[in-house]
């Protein structure tokens, strides 16, 4: 991240007339930290690891072990370089895991695309589809020696991605179907990883309704790759705030084909299909897995909305109006709007956001400070080190946290939206910091019972007043004990670092450097 090109120029401009000189300086300083970083570098599999998988699966092709997995990866095509439809095929053709199709639903006027397929020396032989015909059984794949099958459909007209993409859905045959753009990259071991993840789930009993792994950005001619996404583990809120799951996604066949994409999404349809797809799966979102590998690799040019976010302004737009369905569709009184950075929204709840999100047991936003924070121990009341901070100067030392206490963004100056923005946004967390905390009404008994005293607020607000603790007490400890006894009984942990939260002073925190 942080390169300095007319892109990015570009996105700075655009960024500008948005925000004011104010953010974009903030904005501007952020990304020149980032260029300080360790430049991010793609490694291939080795080799060596690439051949164990071919001689694992070459075992299983013998003995008929694994053909009930497989898989169909769709396509839309429209006016294709030809050159990068070419890569997209090789990088098919590489694929380590044999039980695959791939179905171009082709849109573009001439027959150039079907000339290149017949003329080229693609994974497997072509299956020209007409409109009138059905897709074959899972049982019928037969792949071939340098691996899957090219099945290709010539649309009549170009009714745009989604439509285009629904046109060839009813022809995917596999157990599950996979998405890839028509001018990006899987990574020779893609299919493996997600073949291999779907075994080790069934092993404990479990049938993953949809995978997605990590990503990454390349240059058009693929001699550049940086902005990795390194994502989370299923996070619903942080999906609402922008779609994280992207690339590289698989899904159940049947829960697509039912699911289908809605054409009034168009540019955000895949994102929409996620959301419906989780709306399905509320309470169970461990039949949703994440692989923490790079597998996908989606190719950057002027063009692309990767590259060029006005290029594709109405994706965005659609992707708000994604979210907005989702809300909708759970009755939250609420609505999305957009943030400063363009793709990534927030929800403004009408109301106590309790009345509205009954799955929430708590609240948490920011907590500020002049530097990184370990030792979170209450001292005296109001007046404390965190206030009259320097305007500007203020760092996260306290909010979301992980399991074991953790300060995730910790460090990072309060201007600042971090690695891809994620220090900005709504988020599912594992706990967050009672210095900065709502407790749901319902659920202050046990908040009583955890910490030992009654929950009282903060003059003119609902959040918790830390300063009723006795002097000594591990925030840190009862924050995570309080969230784990929360979770316990099903409710979801919110951490909110900007809008209803504002980031407030660690007011309670004559703290100390970190010891250990």
């Amino acid at each position: 991240m942080g390169r300095i090109n007319r892109a990015n120029l570009k996105k700075t401009i655009y960024y500008l007339k948005r925000n004011g000189i104010k953010n974009t300086w903030y904005a501007v300083l952020e990304r020149l930290d980032e260029r300080k970083q360790p430049p991010y570098i793609w490694n291939p599999p080795p080799e060596s690891r690439l051949a164990e998988q071919r001689a694992r699966w070459q075992r299983a092709r013998q003995t008929r072990d694994a053909a009930s997995l497989t898989f169909s990866i769709l396509v839309p095509v429209y006016r294709t370089k030809p050159e990068y439809l070419r890569e997209l095929l090789d990088s098919l053709s590489a694929q380590t895991y044999p039980w695959w199709e791939v179905i171009l639903a082709d849109a573009t006027e001439d027959d150039s695309v079907e000339q290149m397929l017949r003329g080229s020396s693609g994974p497997g032989e072509v299956e020209l589809v007409s409109s009138g015909q059905g897709g074959l059984a899972a049982q019928d794949f037969s792949p071939t020696l340098s691996g899957g099958r090219i099945r290709y459909i010539h649309l009549e007209k170009n009714a745009g991605i989604a439509e285009n993409t629904n046109q060839a859905l009813p022809y995917a045959a596999g157990d599950y179907i996979g998405l890839l753009d028509h001018d990006d990259i899987l990574t020779p071991d893609a299919l493996h990883e997600m073949a291999a993840a779907i075994g080790q789930e069934r092993e404990r009993g479990l049938e993953p309704a949809f995978l997605y792994s990590d990503e990454d950005k390349c240059n058009g001619d693929r001699t550049e790759y940086f902005e990795p996404n390194f994502k989370e583990d299923f996070n619903l809120d942080l999906l609402l705030s922008n779609n994280y799951i992207c690339h590289f996604l698989v899904m159940k066949r049947e829960l697509m084909q039912e699911l289908g994409f809605r054409p009034e999404y168009d540019g955000a349809q895949d994102f929409d299909l996620v959301l419906r797809a989780a709306a399905r799966l509320k309470g169970r979102e461990q039949d949703i897995s994440h692989i923490p590998k790079v597998l996908y690799h989606w190719r950057c040019h002027p063009g692309s909305t990767a590259e060029n976010p006005q290029s594709k302004r109405h994706a965005y737009e659609a992707g708000r109006r994604a979210v907005q369905d989702f809300a909708d569709g759970q009755g939250w009184r609420v609505r999305a709007v957009d943030t400063a950075h363009v793709g990534f929204y927030s929800l403004r709840y009408e109301g106590d956001i309790f009345e509205s999100r009954t799955d929430i047991g708590a609240v948490g936003g920011r907590v500020v400070g002049r530097g990184r924070v370990a030792d979170r121990r209450v001292a005296s009341r109001a007046g404390g080190p965190g206030y009259n901070l320097p305007r500007g100067r203020g760092k996260i030392v306290g909010g979301r946290m992980s399991r074991d206490g953790q300060v995730l963004y910790e460090g990072l100056p309060v201007h600042y939206s971090g690695y891809l923005h994620r220090a900005v946004l709504s988020q599912d967390a594992e706990a967050v910091d009672l210095r900065n905390i709502r407790v749901r009404p319902e659920c202050r008994e046990l908040f009583r019972q955890i910490t030992g005293i009654d929950y009282r607020t903060m003059p003119g607000t609902d959040r918790f007043d830390v300063s009723q603790l006795p002097e000594g007490s591990d925030i840190c400890a009862l924050s995570l004990k309080l969230c784990e006894a929360l979770r316990k009984e099903g409710y979801r942990i919110l951490y909110l670092p900007v809008q209803d939260f504002d980031a407030i002073p660690a007011e309670c925190g004559r703290t100390r450097e970190r010891t250990s």
